[in-house]
């Protein structure tokens, strides 16, 4: 009987859902009259001041380019309407709506819940999200794959603890009567994204998280299924204060157009659905014959040139794209150096000019020059500050300047890599650490770039073994 409830109230749900779907065109017929009508009594103001949070899809920075799906799409609301966009981070969600309440901003960028508590202080608009926790398992067939959360019993799940997760597998271990199996992961620097990732690798067999983390995170763990719900779905929208409700017609108006619906499709496809992952990282080159790659003559002169060993940038080529000029990352990194296009352009490289070998190579002999420069006065020892240079090459220096903060205060050597500096770079997955004072560049996906270092060595190790400078 529990188990028919359960598919009942999912089903349930569903309908809401298609309800909703039923009446999208009606609500895209009248959103731009309605902004239309709006626009003429209330203009729009020459700056959108927005706030929003520091997450894996709303913003962050990725080597030093501001991202996220989000930042991206209100950025193109305001760059249509003429605009400029003044941007918040706030600390917390509260602290966000209260910039709101106060006046000091005029649209929350990020997935406020469509809750009676903040309907009350807001008027939801924009994207609507449907959230809800979702089982990760490995994506295989047979015996063990679940699909039924009635199939939870005798199994193993893994929590965060204190967690609305932990809440959520109890209350269901309830209803089933018991027999999950809930192991809560009691400690600090454990997230979702690590249990997650534990998943993948076969540490733990099964975890819970929402269903937009798990999205994300699917994008780097291709392996793993999430399409089982143990929760209904919580809607959330952007939001305007109360009695500003021209600015969240004008804001539905523009994004029920065509051109804003094609790039909300896009970021969606961005940030939720394309691979994050390079190529696997095998080394199949036979160093022997004294070759890497055949751009070696342009590595050995830039890395001359600007100070750098010819072998190592060959190694960061490799690693960030096993040589491929064509290559265009899902971030919009670019050639063989996977330049993005902040960088491109801070180097002299336009979209024309940064696919071109040479000068991609050269430019990424300059950043490593200028990274070393910047991190000579934290790193005195050159062979450790090389670490920490392609670590910040990866990830941008700013959340380099962050770890060595946060590794100094707690405890950790601020001028060592491996256990100290690396270990406080992937705190900042984690909120208790990137909203530290300390921390000034935010959210960041650390365990990938460790993993970069990681690489990069290895592969120098092998080449330089090899190969004479």
């Amino acid at each position: 009987m529990r188990g028919l409830r359960h598919i009942l109230s999912f089903v349930a749900a569903s309908l809401m859902l298609l309800l909703w779907g039923c009446s999208e065109k009606k609500n895209v017929d009248t959103a731009t009259d309605t902004a239309q009508r709006n626009a003429e009594s209330h203009p729009l103001p020459d700056t959108l001041r927005v706030a929003t949070l520091y997450s894996p899809s709303s913003y962050f920075l990725f080597r030093d380019e501001e991202m996220g799906y989000d930042y991206s799409l209100v950025k193109q609301f305001a760059s249509d309407k003429g605009m400029a966009l003044d941007l918040t981070v706030a600390p917390s969600l509260a602290a966000m709506v209260e910039l709101l309440d106060s006046g000091m901003v005029d649209l929350l960028a990020y997935e406020v819940p469509v809750t009676a508590e903040y309907r009350r202080r807001t008027v939801p608009c924009g994207p609507e999200t449907f959230t809800h926790q979702v089982l990760v398992q490995p994506r295989k067939g047979g015996e063990g794959f679940i699909t039924d959360e009635t199939q939870l019993v005798g199994r193993d799940v893994y929590v965060e603890a204190h967690s609305k997760y932990l809440y959520r597998m109890q209350n269901l271990n309830e209803e089933l009567g018991g027999g999950v199996n809930i192991h809560v992961i009691d400690r600090d620097t454990i997230m979702a994204e690590d249990l997650i990732e534990m998943v993948s690798e076969g540490e733990v067999p099964l975890t819970v998280v929402d269903s937009d983390i798990a999205r994300v995170n699917k994008t780097y763990y291709p392996d793993l299924d999430i399409s089982l719900p143990l929760s209904f779905p919580q809607r959330s929208q952007w939001a305007v204060a109360r009695g500003r409700s021209w600015l969240a017609d004008s804001v539905n108006g523009w994004l029920a157009q065509e051109s804003p619906r094609k790039r909300n499709a896009e970021l969606l496809k961005r940030y939720f659905e394309l691979s994050k992952n390079t190529e696997p990282y095998v080394v199949n080159i036979d160093f022997s014959k004294g070759v890497i790659s055949p751009y070696d003559a342009y590595f050995r002169r830039y890395a001359s040139a600007y100070g750098q060993d010819w072998r190592m940038l060959a190694a960061q080529g490799y690693v960030e794209s096993h040589f491929r000029n064509d290559l265009v990352s899902w971030a919009g990194a670019r050639g063989i150096m996977q330049l993005m296009p902040v960088a491109m352009r801070g180097y002299g490289l336009t979209d024309a000019t940064v696919t071109d070998p040479e000068l991609n190579i050269e430019a990424a002999a300059k950043i490593m020059r200028d990274i070393d420069r910047s991190l000579s006065k934290y790193v005195s020892d050159p062979v450790e500050r090389r670490k920490f240079s392609i670590a910040a090459y990866n990830s941008g220096i700013g959340h380099i300047y962050d770890a060595i903060a946060l590794a100094g205060k707690h405890g950790k050597d601020p001028a060592l890599w491996e256990g100290n500096v690396e270990t406080a770079l992937m705190w900042k997955s984690n909120p208790e650490y990137y909203t530290d004072p300390v921390c000034r560049n935010g959210y960041f996906r650390g365990r990938q770039t460790v993993e970069y270092v990681r690489k990069v060595l290895d592969f120098y190790a092998r080449a330089s073994a090899r190969i004479p400078s």
